[in-house]
């Protein structure tokens, strides 16, 4: 009789321990692919992908945690081959020919130790900013190219080292641009630290959808979109797999022009989709039943990568309380839309103000105050052979209220802008990079108290003071940030 006592309670265990597991994954799938379904056909994983792109990094503190979801912009598998056919046709976003390995959707997860809401934040994907390391020498760009920037560097050094295994070139490649791509966010949201990451691929989405189908979605007004397969009609409806990768993918409406979409739409398209499926699930009972847990496990187990300190009974035990609705999505500001060098078309931010508002969800030690600008002194170091450039760069910080420091010239030619700072600096260095356009900010011992250190590389260009004119958004192109968004149900969404 205690024998089968013991049996019983076994197989209960394991029951409740598949189901916790699930929901953690779920947590992390859900806002992870369907966040990311806008992008672009993503690549169907042969297998849970561990990844080394975290070791020795440091962590959160008070038991919370930060999970970095990423969607990438790849038309291939996680070995780098073609999908099925009917894979392509169903997603309607081109084939293996479309495509790159862009980081298309980022979103910070943060889950308080404490039992507290969580707080999903989205990052548009067309954020200007620096490139943590210059991967292939390129040092400014938009935030989701850190990634495949990495990638193609590292690909092209593997072939030129003789590794002719494709798979191996290919997930070495990986890893060089999943590190490249959390650095960067780590660097753009001001230090924060980033526990874990999960990469997923829109096949993964279009799967878990496949799964829970159908999924309740709600727009304000009708709307369609050749280029994603969008149609939808005013209110609530109840969508399958195909139309929910439109859905999230959906980025224009040229049949109702007056919407005016833009990427932040898409952002809120993507929080829509994530709050109505957690809902769903919940109110389902999808953790209750064995058939739709398998199938999500599976999902998980054929298209995703995660760091190798990944706990998922630990992650369980955290965002559970996701499916319940307790948790707020957000949008980070972006202060206007404008053009890179290149003419692309690029979000422009206020990186203080940034970095303030992460500190601020966060629930950080770093006050958003503390970003104001410091009665520091400023040295300048002109690593990139202009004369005066320095001088220029000392008589606009000075206007700004810092002290003029010294300013010297370094006779290497160097391609990296950066800004170093001493002890108890860090909120004025910040400010001065945010002032000078977002320039990375690393700590040096060197550096005397009381002193900022900017050494200014060969791609540096001195920020113009940008009038009122000059920042306001075109017509139809509002960069007002998005309120937040809660949990809880099945909003209604443009």
């Amino acid at each position: 009789m205690a024998g089968g006592n013991r049996k019983r309670g076994g197989v209960r265990r394991r029951g409740v321990t598949t189901a916790k597991v699930a929901v953690g994954l779920v947590a992390a799938l859900v806002l992870a692919a369907a966040g990311y379904g806008w992008a672009s056909l993503h690549g169907l994983v042969s297998g849970l992908r561990v990844s080394q792109a975290l070791a020795g990094e440091a962590t959160s503190s008070n038991g919370d945690t930060n999970i970095l979801v990423m969607g990438l912009d790849s038309r291939l598998d996680e070995n780098g081959n073609p999908l099925p056919r009917s894979i392509y046709d169903a997603l309607h976003a081109g084939d293996q020919q479309d495509g790159g390995y862009n980081a298309n959707v980022l979103m910070l997860l943060h889950v308080p130790g404490d039992g507290s809401k969580a707080t999903s934040i989205s990052i548009p994907r067309d954020d200007y900013v620096d490139l943590a390391g210059c991967p292939d020498e390129q040092c400014k760009g938009k935030i989701k190219q850190a990634y495949g920037l990495a990638f193609d560097a590292r690909a092209r050094q593997l072939a030129a080292q003789g590794v002719t295994d494709p798979a191996q070139r290919e997930q070495q490649a990986r890893e060089a641009g999943r590190k490249a791509e959390i650095d960067t966010v780590r660097q753009f949201l001001g230090g924060v630290p980033i526990d874990h990451f999960v990469e997923v691929t829109l096949v993964a989405f279009f799967q878990i959808a496949q799964v829970v189908q159908p999924i309740t979605v709600c727009v304000d007004e009708d709307t369609q979109d050749s280029y994603s397969g969008a149609d939808f009609h005013r209110g609530p409806q109840q969508i399958d797999a195909q139309q929910a990768v439109a859905f999230v993918r959906q980025r224009r409406d040229y049949v109702h022009p007056s919407l005016n979409f833009t990427d932040l739409d898409r952002e809120r398209r993507q929080q829509a989709f994530i709050a109505s499926l957690a809902y769903q699930l919940k109110q389902a009972g999808t953790f209750a039943d064995p058939a739709k847990l398998q199938g999500i496990l599976n999902v998980a187990e054929q298209n995703t990568a995660v760091d190798q300190g990944l706990d998922l009974l630990g992650l369980a035990r955290q965002a559970s309380s996701l499916t319940s609705g307790n948790v707020t999505f957000v949008t980070l500001p972006i202060d206007h839309f404008g053009k890179d060098p290149a003419g692309e078309d690029v979000n422009i931010v206020d990186l203080a103000r940034v970095r303030a508002t992460v500190a601020h969800l966060l629930g950080t030690p770093v006050a958003p105050a503390a970003y104001r600008s410091a009665p520091v002194t400023v040295d300048v170091v002109d690593a990139a052979g202009r004369d005066g450039l320095a001088r220029q760069v000392e008589q606009a910080l000075s206007g700004r209220g810092y002290n003029t420091g010294s300013t010297t010239t370094d006779t290497r030619h160097l391609a990296r802008s950066v800004i170093y700072y001493g002890s108890g600096e860090s909120a004025a260095a910040a400010a001065i990079a945010a002032a000078l356009g977002g320039l990375p900010a690393e700590p040096d011992a060197d550096v005397p108290a009381g002193h900022v250190r900017v050494v200014l590389g060969t791609a540096f260009a001195l920020p113009a003071t940008p009038s009122p004119s000059s920042t306001a958004p075109a017509p139809g192109d509002s960069a007002d940030p998005l309120p937040a968004l809660t949990g809880g149900g099945i909003p209604c969404v443009k």
